[in-house]
């Protein structure tokens, strides 16, 4: 895992810098003056895995209010109810789930600093060894241009993620002169598409093949994966479908063109490997954000968004959470009762400590009482029936248990003692997986054939699904051209990606968004399949032009 712990250096030696996407004048260090700075190969590496380490705060569920947090809390599948006293929140959760925000969004505001600032770490790196001479850096210039190249992909994967959700935004490629400052323009939602699809096509053969030693870096197999995302979404994002590009980009992942993460890329063979705190031998992952808990003591953040107040009894672990997001009612029972991913990546019913088998005991409405968690939202403790965002309590809602930190004291599993894991809290968090490849390709390949499936699209959907069953079960789960329809691949992507972040994009691309109800919301706006562009943005910066409809 050094290459875990290389990261994390980044962190002591350079700190947070501004984030206005008006600005993006990112020069100020902490110690060094940044004319000092690039003086050592040390110094080089910092500065190009520092964004990386701002990544987790917007790419992930890590307690603050980035991409993943409105990527999906606005779909059919996840909500932050009120529990009780806890999740009120003045409201912010309501308006997600309901699609009711404003232009003056605190959150939305937030994902778009955060996101801006993870550009202006990039543009602020690049900018300064762009402009050094490698003998100065103590670097050679092949790995000079593949700096710049592998900052220039993950500048596009913040570009492509700012796109999905605000869809007309300003492209920023240099610092901006604080004594003379040149604010960047609104630029239409497909010359962000070219813009990055062309960053990504110019740069992604500069860059390394995937392997070890670029976990949680950009390689050339991230660089397809963006390539995907982006055909895959192209009707929507840019009124021209791209089906094709699609499908040959996934191919030089499926086909192994562009290296793996541990030797040949492939599907890893159960759903357990890419999400326990081992992932970093997973063959699937394409690209995570990294996490070394052991050695660097830098730890997942997802835990605040999804672990109840006493979840540290459940699992063996030191870490609670806010009892906050939870599976819409419904979802859970769209799982078959023999889906393994029901039962491993789901937690529902009573509760055991991990320690000695025991109840694990409520600590609000049911303090003193065993902790069941139920499929429904609504408060039971007083034989209420009423079901939406404002009447949950601590135990509503089926909760998150896809990814695992494992243990940190001994326990009883399935009647065995275990001990102290040693991996303990180094789980990483995945951006792009081989299985997300899979299903887009076909996808790709049912749009073009009409919304059908062929057998080529059946296989690459079973060979994934397959795994979620076990073989005295499996032929009778498996998917045929018939029953493989482009609504039971959306359903599907719904349990295999669930958590993963790509719902809201889904619901959009089917049409679903703004068209469709699940439980506590009703269909919205067409317009809302974006985002507003952040008053105070547009304060900041008077050339940003509005979304229609804000």
């Amino acid at each position: 895992m050094k290459n875990k712990s290389i990261i994390y250096t980044a962190l002591a030696l350079v700190v947070s810098m501004g984030t206005a996407c008006t600005k993006l004048d990112e020069n100020a260090y902490d110690v060094i003056p940044a004319e000092k700075f690039y003086s050592n190969k040390n110094e080089v590496i910092s500065a190009v895995l520092r964004p990386y380490t701002h990544a987790n705060a917007w790419v992930t569920p890590s307690g603050q209010d980035g991409w993943w947090r409105l990527a999906e809390l606005s779909a059919d599948q996840l909500a932050w109810p009120t529990k009780g006293p806890h999740g009120e929140d003045g409201g912010k959760w309501k308006r997600l789930h309901y699609h009711t925000w404003t232009v003056d969004e605190g959150g939305i505001n937030n994902a778009w600093s955060l996101m801006y600032g993870g550009v202006g770490f990039c543009n602020d790196a690049i900018g300064n060894i762009e402009k050094r001479d490698i003998a100065q850096m103590g670097i050679t210039q092949e790995e000079k241009n593949g700096y710049v190249a592998e900052l220039k992909l993950l500048r596009a994967f913040h570009y492509l993620k700012l796109m999905d959700l605000f869809g007309n935004i300003p492209i920023a490629t240099d610092l901006v002169d604080p004594s003379n400052p040149v604010l960047p323009n609104t630029t239409a939602r497909k010359d962000v598409f070219t813009f990055i699809e062309k960053e990504i096509k110019d740069n992604i053969n500069n860059v390394p093949k995937l392997a070890k030693s670029q976990l949680g870096r950009m390689s050339q197999a991230s660089g397809y994966a963006m390539l995907v995302e982006l055909y895959l979404n192209a009707e929507v994002w840019t009124g021209t479908p791209r089906w094709d590009d699609c499908i040959g980009a996934a191919d030089k992942l499926i086909n192994n063109e562009a290296g793996g993460q541990n030797g040949n890329m492939a599907l890893d063979p159960n759903i357990t490997d890419q999400f326990k705190n081992t992932n970093n031998q997973s063959k699937e992952v394409i690209f995570s954000i990294a996490y070394d808990f052991t050695r660097a003591k830098f730890e997942p953040s997802w835990t605040g968004e999804f672990y109840h107040f006493a979840q540290r009894d459940i699992y063996g672990g030191g870490r609670n959470g806010n009892d906050g997001i939870v599976l819409i009612p419904g979802v859970y029972e769209k799982f078959e009762a023999d889906d393994l991913r029901k039962t491993g990546w789901l937690l529902f019913g009573p509760q055991k400590k991990f320690a000695d088998g025991s109840d694990v005991q409520g600590t609000v409405e049911y303090a003193g009482k065993p902790l069941e968690f139920v499929d429904n939202i609504q408060r039971n403790s007083k034989n209420s029936t009423v079901s939406n965002m404002s009447e949950g309590e601590e135990n509503s809602g089926v909760r998150f248990n896809k990814y695992k930190l494992g243990n940190s004291i001994p326990g009883i599993v399935n009647g065995v003692r275990v001990e102290p894991d040693p991996n303990y809290n180094n789980t990483d968090w995945n951006v792009y997986r081989l299985t997300w490849i899979y299903f887009a390709k076909a996808e790709a390949i049912m749009r073009k054939n009409g919304g059908v499936a062929n057998a080529d699209a059946v296989k690459l959907i079973n060979d994934c699904k397959s795994r979620a069953y076990t073989p005295a079960v499996w032929a009778s789960k498996a998917y045929t051209v018939a029953t493989l329809t482009l609504d039971e691949l959306l359903a599907e992507r719904g349990r295999e990606f669930i958590f993963e972040g790509f719902r809201r994009d889904d619901l959009i691309r089917f049409g679903k968004l703004t068209t469709g109800s699940w439980w506590d919301h009703n269909p919205s706006s067409s317009f809302k399949t974006l985002y507003p562009i952040p008053q105070r943005q547009r304060d900041l910066n008077v050339k940003l032009t509005q979304n229609p409809g804000y």
